[in-house]
């Protein structure tokens, strides 16, 4: 199989992906090379296990490479004498510490058309490798997860592990009896294999995880601003992207040690709540404090600017102040256009342009471009309309409900009548409709997620006045009536309040200034 195969690929449904037909274990001929990124800090011990079973593995030798990356380990790591045929040992980047940054180092130092990430804990079975990389020679947009159990790190050699893997089951060298299942396992068996899972990145944890390396780098490798969490972070971003996820049960493995949230469960959760917060929309449960502006925004708004500046300044206003609150929004005219240094101020031709560019510019939540984005990544939804009909106050949340229920429509279409369209976007269908390379991206999205059309009233529904209140009726009092409760003056006090003169207004600054004597 070579790397032509791969030019017709099928559009998956979602992440249904039922039509790709992978080859039997040990029935094919790989042709592409496979880089193994191994991100390590100590743990030797650990790190010679895992390399043991590398070096039993059944992809060819000459298709994979092995990249330990040191994170700064004291003693540094070494290679052990049990270890792939292309292994070596990397130092992380200075720059930077952490996961991230050692996996990115790897991946730069790397030359295979897949990278696997892999933990320096995991040891795997023999066909580990070779059953997560057959699923890319047959799509250039997947990303493949292994399977795990943790189990209490036994008294193990790492010629035991190498002689054990290398004769098919690592139950020969582990007990087995009493390993944690990964909570992750019981979500891809409940979702059918993922291929019915609605964020089907949230079991793409880390420890085992392979893709192309263009896919890899197109999302900008791990974050290393993540400390924790980071392999969600990024299982994220590469959702929005479009690719689809396939987890391989057949790509078995064993962790090394207990999962963090068994010995700290609190503090586990704790940690990672601030990194996602900020840079996973989609997990709305973790973004309950309104008014807040996050990293990532919820949503695009996309405004052509073709109508005069009070109109745009309405519809943006319209737009920010939503219920759905965490909203970007970008502007598009021929802003770069605009000529520079001395210009008419009064006279000015781009007068207009000129005064929306300045009553924006300074908005952290309004952005000015030239022309729209293929795709809003990482932002996971992006609207367009026209200004000439201002969103309603939860128009976005209707229609971002519409997307999120049912059959999660790749695009939903709302006919206004005679003022055009307005649509919403999934931002991961228009990144598979990039990926395949379509053309037509409507088609495309028709085909792996669906179009949803609806109408005006839907989102932007009629608003009905209260009913007006009812007065009561003023009962009058009858003419000639003498007044009740309103005893007349009498006598000298009558008199009085006759004669007594009325009382003088204060002078006004003015009258002061007029009647004041002139002197000389």
């Amino acid at each position: 199989m070579t790397d032509e195969a791969v030019i017709d690929q099928p559009p998956i449904r979602n992440n249904d992906y039922s039509p790709l037909d992978p080859p039997a274990l040990g029935e094919w001929d790989p042709s592409l090379s496979v880089s193994v990124i191994i991100p390590a800090y100590g743990g030797q011990h650990r790190l010679d296990l895992a390399l043991a079973a590398l070096a039993a593995q059944t992809y060819p030798d000459h298709l994979m490479e092995v990249i330990v990356v040191d994170d700064g380990s004291g003693p540094p790591l070494r290679l052990p004498e049990i270890a792939p045929a292309g292994a070596r040992i990397e130092m992380a980047d200075p720059a930077g510490w952490g996961t991230a940054n050692a996996v990115n180092t790897g991946a730069a130092l790397s030359e295979g058309r897949i990278i696997q990430r892999l933990d320096a804990d995991m040891v795997v079975c023999r066909e580990h490798i070779e059953a997560l990389a057959r699923w890319h020679h047959l799509a250039d947009y997947l990303v493949t997860i292994g399977a795990k159990k943790f189990i209490e790190e036994p008294a193990i050699s790492a010629s035991q592990v190498h002689d054990g893997v290398r004769g098919g089951s690592l139950g020969a060298i582990f007990d087995l009896s009493n390993a944690l299942a990964s909570s992750t396992e019981q979500t891809i068996q409940r979702t059918n294999g993922l291929r019915a899972s609605r964020n089907p990145y949230h079991v793409c944890t880390g420890p085992t995880v392979s893709m192309r390396r263009e896919t890899f780098h197109a999302v900008g490798g791990v974050d290393p601003a993540v400390l924790r969490g980071e392999d969600t972070e990024f299982a994220y971003r590469l959702a929005q992207s479009g690719v689809v996820f396939i987890p391989d049960m057949a790509a078995e493995a064993v962790h090394l040690g207990l999962p963090a949230q068994r010995l700290d469960r609190e503090r586990a959760v704790q940690v990672v709540a601030p990194y996602l917060a900020q840079r996973v929309p989609l997990r709305r449960d973790l973004r309950k404090d309104r008014g807040r502006r996050w990293l990532v925004p919820y949503v695009e708004v996309v405004l052509h600017v073709d109508a005069p500046g009070d109109q745009v300044r309405k519809a943006v206003n319209a737009a920010l102040e939503g219920t759905a609150g965490d909203v970007i929004v970008t502007l598009v005219a021929p802003w770069s256009q605009l000529p520079e240094g001395r210009h008419p101020v009064i006279d000015d031709p781009f007068f207009d342009l000129r005064l929306l560019r300045e009553h924006f510019s300074h908005d952290e939540r309004v952005r000015l471009a030239d022309t729209v984005a293929s795709t809003p990544a990482p932002i996971p939804f992006r609207y367009t309309g026209p200004v000439s009909v201002p969103l309603g106050d939860d128009s976005l949340e209707r229609m971002i409900g519409v997307m999120q229920g049912g059959d999660r429509p790749g695009m939903l279409v709302v006919d206004l009548a005679g003022d055009g369209t307005a649509t919403l976007e999934r931002t991961e269908a228009l990144g598979r409709a990039k990926l395949l390379g379509a053309d037509d991206v409507v088609t495309s999205i028709k085909a792996t997620h669906g179009v949803r059309h609806g109408d005006r009233s839907e989102f932007w529904p009629v608003k009905t006045a209260p009913p007006a209140p009812v007065k009561e009726p003023v009962r009058k009092p009858a003419k000639d009536a003498p007044a009740q409760n309103a005893p007349s003056p009498t006598g000298a006090s009558a008199r009085s309040s006759a004669q007594k003169p009325a009382q003088a207004r204060p002078e006004s600054w003015l009258g002061r200034l007029r009647t004041r004597p002139r002197s000389g």
